[in-house]
């Protein structure tokens, strides 16, 4: 039973992964042939590339929480501009948060990683509050 919930879940991931490659590398081989057809290849030489790298650092990302466990990945927006990865979202503790930036900064070129926008949602920070136990000792 192990075996087939392992398999099943790397066979989702792996159809994660590529279903979500395919769409930013589509777009920057329709931008290239545009350019080219325009005469402005040069330029966009420049450009195309970084934002393929971008893309794929975003996949790589999402890839990562989506096989992870105790890692919400539905829960989590990834945005990635030049190598900077923008984490938002809501997650259910902080230690999801920790363990979500760990993921994202191991990824193959990331520069940085700004978790500023994942926050941790209020039923994880209620149930840290000490006020089951006051009432626990009014009790006695």
């Amino acid at each position: 039973m192990r075996i087939h919930s392992a398999f099943h879940r790397a066979l989702v991931a792996a159809g994660l992964t590529a279903a979500l490659a395919a769409v930013p590398l589509a777009q920057a081989v329709a931008q290239d042939a545009s350019a080219q057809s325009n005469g402005s290849m040069q330029s966009s030489n420049q450009t195309v590339p970084g934002k393929v790298d971008d893309a794929w650092i975003t996949t790589k990302v999402k890839s990562e929480f989506a096989t992870t466990k105790h890692v919400h990945a539905t829960d989590i927006s990834v945005d990635t501009t030049d190598g900077m990865v923008r984490l938002t979202g809501t997650v259910g503790s902080s230690k999801e948060k920790s363990r979500a930036v760990h993921l994202a900064r191991k990824v193959k070129g990331v520069k940085s990683v700004d978790a500023t926008g994942l926050t941790v949602s209020p039923s994880s920070t209620k149930s840290t509050t000490s006020e089951p136990a006051s009432s626990s000792t009014s009790g006695m």
